[in-house]
């Protein structure tokens, strides 16, 4: 059921995110935009779309804000892939925008992307709290979320000492949680309920996404993954494997998908989707 709901997921969210490119000029910066919209997993998205079912939301009154965290998370990606940055030149198995197009064009796609994000959360589709919505994509894609955690992740890069479990803990709260958090919480925010549950599960299952990331940089398989693998040793960084140890850190994964599923309990089975994705994302090859 969870590998159908998110196949179909992926359809809908890529559909939507088409159409709001649809009558956008014949510009390089479009293209490399659509390019970057093509693929991935969809998972922040189908997060959206699961919360908002679970207060009783349409699929389609909520569709807008799943199409904007994936354009939001899409940006997120172009830029980390800058040389600037992380200078990755594989994302999703094809060649990374800035080295498709260039690096100006790279730059100006992202910020597009995450142009559109909010363009998509003020869709009057969202109802009369989007701009609820718009807050909570603000403050997580910004300086006190992903931003603030990518800022870690480059401040660390030259440190002088590896970061510790609490340090990088705290940085992929930001980097990958934040947005994790959006999303789990987006239908209770449109529905004006109590998101401290979601809350709770979000935190627990981008922890463990991140974790499994870090588990796949180590021996997951670079064809599936669709990117370079084992950059983080290579340069030194630390890790949850690093700090962990591979059998620590599959623990760990373990134990936070528990603490997510218990998280749910107040929603009883009709959270059993999201139990799901929260197994889903340490089982995961890519």
């Amino acid at each position: 059921m969870f590998a159908e709901r998110l196949k179909r997921v992926q359809a809908k969210v890529q559909e939507a995110l088409d159409d709001a490119l649809a009558f956008h000029p014949d510009l390089p910066v479009i293209h490399a935009m659509r390019y970057a919209l093509q693929g991935g997993k969809r998972l922040r998205a189908f997060l959206v779309l699961e919360s908002a079912r679970l207060h009783g939301i349409h699929e389609g009154e909520a569709m807008a804000a799943a199409a904007a965290v994936e354009a939001l998370h899409a940006y997120s990606l172009v830029h980390d892939d800058l040389p600037c940055m992380d200078d990755d030149d594989l994302r999703r198995g094809q060649p990374t925008v800035h080295v498709k197009w260039d690096e100006a064009t790279a730059v100006l796609a992202g910020d597009a992307l995450q142009t559109l994000a909010f363009e998509l959360c003020c869709d009057p589709s969202l109802g009369a709290r989007r701009i609820d919505l718009v807050t909570a994509l603000s403050k997580a894609s910004g300086a006190e979320g992903m931003v603030l955690g990518q800022a870690l992740d480059i401040a660390a890069e030259t440190a002088t000492a590896p970061l510790t479990l609490d340090e990088i803990t705290r940085l992929q709260a930001g980097k990958t949680g934040a947005l994790f958090t959006f999303s789990a919480t987006a239908g209770a925010i449109l529905a004006g309920a109590d998101t401290r549950p979601l809350e709770d599960y979000a935190r627990a299952l981008g922890l463990a996404f991140q974790i499994a990331d870090d588990i796949l940089d180590v021996e997951g398989d670079p064809a599936k993954a669709g990117k370079k693998l084992g950059k983080d040793a290579a340069a030194g960084k630390a890790t949850f494997v690093s700090l962990l140890g591979l059998k620590g850190a599959k623990s760990r994964a373990r134990d936070l998908v528990t603490e997510a599923e218990t998280a749910l309990l107040p929603y009883g089975m009709k959270a059993d989707t999201l139990r799901d994705a929260a197994r889903f994302v340490i089982s995961r090859e890519m």
